[in-house]
């Protein structure tokens, strides 16, 4: 199970921060963003989205937004869920 660990971020195109998305074998993934306006910046947390097949999807269980303020154990977490997603 993947977990915020195995994230390699890389700068973000948009203000100053970091950004990664990873795509999990269900089809579904996540894009985890920091960055001069996202929901949490100001925090030093992050944003993280939820995709399907690599796309923003607002239709789990899980979300129907973006999850914003989230810290590194939430950002786990979440991941964890997005895993355990039935395709």
């Amino acid at each position: 199970m993947k977990t915020f660990k195995d994230l390699e971020f890389k700068p973000h195109s948009i203000g100053n921060g970091l950004q990664v998305v990873m795509n999990f074998d269900n089809n579904y993934g996540v894009s985890v963003v920091k960055f001069n306006g996202s929901y949490g910046f100001n925090s030093d947390l992050w944003e993280v989205a939820i995709l399907y097949k690599e796309a923003l999807t607002y239709n789990t269980d899980i979300t129907d937004d973006v999850l914003g303020y989230q810290t590194d154990q939430d950002v786990t977490d979440i991941m964890k869920k997005v895993q355990m997603l039935k395709d």
